[in-house]
């Protein structure tokens, strides 16, 4: 599958996680408008993840969202009541489309050489798609505030974990070399984050993420011997 035929079956859209955010929030926003709720969180987190690419989310003042944004402090406030909040939403919705959408593409997999397949090609497919926010939890994963922080953790040691069932269960089933799967697990996902963090590189040498994500598989095809 390529990434424009995962676009065409898996819909990733900015459009998706801030109606997601409409729904785990709707109680706290006091902007009822559905229509007028997406298109001002567009406007806020384009602004988030534009500012904190330049100077971090921390350093991030509410005057300087306002006036990037383009909305009034006042207004701001009618979709959260605190910058910790607002990183919340961010983050939760990113995590929870990412989550999901791996889960079930995994599931989907008959085989195990599949579902190893589609584990890469999603997550990577997913990170183009979602390249902002991909690397701004990366990046800010520092700065987060120890909640935040933890829930990060836990988010990077599932994809981690997902990768190490599918090895273990190859491994079960006589199809994949037997290799540390807990080690095998870090070195995939550090290789998946390569793609998102370090973007320029594979920029300047003309490499899409469909060849990445062949490359990829490819490496790993030799690596488990399958």
């Amino acid at each position: 599958m390529t990434y424009a035929e995962f676009n065409k079956i898996v819909t990733i859209s900015k459009k998706d996680i801030y109606q997601e955010t409409i729904a785990e929030n709707r109680e706290t926003m006091r902007v009822k408008k559905e229509k007028t709720v997406v298109k001002n969180l567009e406007k806020i987190f384009g602004a988030v993840l534009k500012i904190s690419n330049r100077k971090g989310f921390k350093a991030m003042s509410m005057r300087d969202l306002s006036r990037e944004s383009g909305l009034s402090m006042g207004a701001l406030y009618t979709y959260f009541s605190s910058k910790d909040e607002l990183l919340e939403m961010l983050q939760n919705q990113q995590r929870a489309i990412s989550e999901r959408t791996l889960r079930e593409r995994v599931a989907d997999a008959q085989t195990v050489q599949a579902k190893l397949k589609a584990a890469v090609f999603t997550h990577l497919y997913l990170s183009e798609a979602m390249q902002p926010w991909y690397y701004f939890s990366f990046m800010e994963a520092k700065n987060l505030n120890k909640v935040e922080r933890d829930k990060a953790v836990r988010s990077d040691l599932h994809l981690e974990s997902v990768f190490e069932g599918i090895i273990q269960l190859g491994q079960e089933e006589g199809i994949f070399r037997k290799r540390d799967s807990q080690l095998t697990a870090s070195i995939i996902q550090a290789m998946l984050q390569d793609w998102y963090l370090k973007r320029y590189k594979y920029a300047k040498r003309n490499i899409s993420v469909d060849q990445y994500a062949e490359f990829t598989l490819e490496f790993l095809k030799a690596f488990l011997g399958f």
